[in-house]
């Protein structure tokens, strides 16, 4: 499958510019979840821009 990084990159709404694997979604989600984290394009923005990838982190920006 090819990778499809610059359309990828598009849609990113990871503000973790410097990160090695904004755009390729597949390199991405296998990070975060290897270390029992959630990417950064599933939170809202104010959340996101914390960088804190915790589950806990993501179920507390979807509590109402």
């Amino acid at each position: 499958m090819e990778c499809k990084k610059q359309e990828n990159l598009k849609d990113c709404t990871c503000t973790y510019t410097s990160c090695g694997k904004r755009g390729i979604c597949c390199e991405c989600v296998a990070s975060h979840r290897a270390a029992g984290e959630i990417p950064g394009c599933f939170f809202d923005k104010k959340t996101e821009k914390t960088y804190d990838r915790s589950i806990q982190a993501f179920i507390k920006s979807k509590s109402f």
